[in-house]
């Protein structure tokens, strides 16, 4: 990589900063141990009624484990050399009966630890499968995250018969973004955010991998929010075209080669699509506010997509979404519209501890919606997009079939009369 490449790339400071500070990145994120407190429950007991019928819990018990992967001869924004990436990824997976419970630690973006409740035993064995396989979903965190910010999605995708894998992206984690400079984890962030999505894939998918045995490598989605949304335009057959004026934006003081040697890095139209997916899942997708997508590309795309977002969201702005979503060509496509909800419409409910700094809970809240009905309604479209194209099951399929809002009439199919509002289906 050219040295004027990283100068831009770490050249601060960003225009994006307006970006950052809306998400609540940390101006003082410090890395610390996990809390060994009694994990903090998110969730009271599962309700029967007055909640969408593909919400509840499945069949199959849940186990989960770590991963630690090794993508080799990568290369590294930040030393301009080739180097492995080091990825860890969660896995969530059908297990035999169990009453054990786990739990995730993890830290905010303040760098303050906590604990959550996990319904999944640790380290379980993976539960035979005598059909083909699972099919695997993997999902992809925002600037920063960390792999189980959507462990809700994760443990209910698992109980359902699928294969889950979450990703914490290497320089894009709470853990990994430094307080002396909260903003450098987002070049290697735009470069490797694809990539890892599409490595994950191909490595769990192989038959050489610990769980190869188990997946069925013909049946694989993708759930991606904001940057992570971001990675899944590319993953599924968009690509990246950032203009001089996009980067101009992101870094004013750039000089004119700094900008062209950051295109030559970032711009990769010519390379040919990759492996297609069969269903995506796009939450606040960024990007489309800076016209980075390829216009050409994302009407090429074929993988059916469901894009769920705030219609207030003001970080990857929402009439954007929708004009990305519009652009897309793939012919079973569904948009999804938190009515008055900003950008925070992917993550699990805040912590207790997030609740002490605006900042952390920045990353959490949304002050017209219940982050738990959100998560149960994301729950509930999510299984509905899976089952009907990874399962090939009709009966999800008509789950999809909506059109409105969610109050108009008898309500929507699955949804509980008079308690769906807030929503629209496009």
């Amino acid at each position: 990589m050219h040295q004027s490449v990283r100068r831009f790339l770490k050249f601060g400071p960003w225009s994006i900063i307006g970006f950052l500070s809306a998400i609540g990145v940390s101006m003082t994120s410090l890395a610390s141990s996990p809390s060994t407190a009694e994990p903090e429950k998110l969730y009271p007991p599962e309700r029967d009624i007055f909640v969408p019928s593909l919400s509840h819990r499945g069949e199959h018990s849940v186990g989960v484990k770590t991963m630690s992967l090794v993508n080799p001869k990568q290369i590294d924004v930040n030393t301009q050399a080739l180097s492995d990436r080091e990825l860890v990824v969660e896995l969530w997976y059908p297990t035999a009966n169990h009453n054990e419970h786990s739990q995730y630690n993890n830290i905010t973006r303040l760098g303050k630890p906590f604990s959550l409740h996990a319904d999944a035993m640790r380290d379980a064995n993976i539960k035979n499968n005598d059909a083909e396989g699972y099919p695997l979903v993997v999902i992809s965190h925002g600037y920063t995250g960390y792999r189980s910010l959507m462990f809700y999605l994760a443990e209910h995708l698992a109980s359902h018969g699928y294969i889950v894998a979450g990703i914490d992206h290497t320089d894009s984690t709470n853990t990994d973004v430094a307080a002396s400079n909260p903003y450098s984890g987002f070049p290697s962030t735009l470069y490797n955010r694809t990539r890892d999505q599409q490595f994950v894939r191909q490595y769990l998918t192989a038959q050489d991998s610990p769980v190869g045995a188990t997946i069925d490598p013909k049946s694989a989605a993708l759930i991606g929010y904001s940057m992570g949304g971001y990675g899944l335009v590319a993953s599924i057959g968009g690509c990246y075209e950032f203009s001089d004026d996009a980067l101009k934006t992101m870094n004013p003081s750039a000089s004119e080669q700094e900008r062209i040697q950051a295109q030559q890095l970032l711009n990769n139209c010519q390379i040919a699509t990759q492996k297609p997916w069969q269903a995506a899942i796009a939450m606040a997708p960024w990007g489309n506010q800076l016209g980075v997508f390829n216009p050409q590309r994302l009407a090429s795309i074929s993988t059916p997509l469901l894009t769920i977002a705030g219609d207030l969201d003001d970080v990857s702005i929402y009439g954007s979404i929708k004009q990305m979503h519009k652009l897309i060509g793939s012919e079973e496509k569904h948009l999804l519209t938190y009515l008055n909800a900003r950008h925070n419409i992917a993550a699990h409910p805040a912590p207790a501890v997030a609740y002490e700094h605006e900042y952390d809970l920045g990353h959490y809240f949304e002050a017209a919606w219940d982050s738990r009905q959100i998560n149960i309604i994301n729950q509930h479209v999510t299984l509905a997009m899976m089952n009907c194209h990874l399962k090939l099951d009709l009966t999800a399929c008509e789950l999809l079939e909506l059109d409105g809002l969610a109050s108009d009439g008898d309500g929507w199919k699955g949804f509980p009369k008079r308690f769906s509002t807030g929503l629209r289906w496009e």
